[in-house]
Parts: structure tokens; sequence; C-alpha cells
């Protein structure tokens, strides 16, 4: 095994060792991580109750498609394509 390079702390025989305190942080963060696991949850459940498509906006899509009037430009259609293969977020 290689020594990291740098300094080395020096270690004395001499010199006590005094206890230290517990730290109150390491209960806060475990505080902290199961309130963020509880958030998760809640919101993976009303994800799960209600789907994530608007079916509205969807009929309205499929419609436009039916009569003819909706947009389609092979350009743009290219272009997501590529972005989503680099998984490239134009918008973010």
């Amino acid at each position: 095994m290689v020594d990291p390079i740098g300094a080395k702390p020096k270690i004395s025989a001499q010199r006590p060792v005094s206890a230290v305190a517990q730290s109150k942080r390491g209960d806060r963060v475990k505080e902290n991580a199961e309130q963020d696991a509880a958030s998760i949850a809640s919101t993976a459940r009303s994800f799960a109750e209600a789907p994530p498509v608007d079916a509205e906006r969807v009929a309205r899509i499929r419609q436009a498609v039916k009569e003819g009037s909706f947009p389609i430009t092979p350009a743009t259609i290219a272009d997501r394509l590529i972005a989503l293969k680099l998984q490239w977020r134009p918008h973010d």
C-alpha cells in the first residue's frame, strides 16, 4: 500500500488524549433524513394516485392530428430525437 503524500500527524506517547463529547449533529442528520424519506414517500403516493397525463391535452392533439391541423415539422422531430439521445434538456 502506498502512503499518501503530505504531512503526517505526530503522535506523542506523553500527550494525554481527552474524551470528546458526542455531537448532536448526527441526531439532526438522522432526523432530517427521516423527514426527507417521509416527504419523498408522500410525493410518490400523490403521483401514484393520479396519472401524469393531461387527458384534455391528449384529446386536443389527437383531434388536431385527425383534422390535419397539427403542425408536424421533421426538423423539430429530428432535433428532439437527437436531444433525447444525448439526454440534453434545452429549457433547463
